[in-house]
């Protein structure tokens, strides 16, 4: 198996993805390789602990749109409805659907990790 079978079935549009990329495989590589580290800079869980939100807004924006560029669209699925029921001032319906994510979000970035 290799890294864009693996994200696939993790439920990641890698066509979609790959669309994105004009069609460079390498390129879609090299910004997957990011991921990893981005993930560790955007943390979101510890700013619900604390209150604050904004920061987790911010923060889940962000991952939102780094996972809508590549298409791992479980990701973006997800932080898409945090950081709307953030912006509706629902932060416990959000943290849920967030400790959700979190293990299938741990399997993308443990696969990318592993083949970059």
């Amino acid at each position: 198996m290799d890294l864009l079978t693996e994200l696939k079935g993790m439920g990641t549009n890698i066509d979609e993805g790959l669309e994105r990329c004009m069609n460079n495989v390498g390129l879609y590589e090299k910004l997957l390789k990011k991921v990893p580290q981005n993930m560790e800079k955007l943390e979101v869980l510890p700013y619900f602990e604390s209150g604050d939100y904004e920061t987790a807004l911010m923060n889940a924006h962000t991952i939102k749109g780094v996972a809508g560029n590549l298409s791992l669209t479980p990701l973006f699925s997800a932080y898409s409805d945090i950081v709307n029921l953030l912006r509706a001032d629902k932060p416990d319906e959000a943290k849920k659907i967030l400790v959700g994510i979190l293990p299938l979000q741990g399997q993308i970035v443990d696969c990318i990790k592993k083949y970059c």
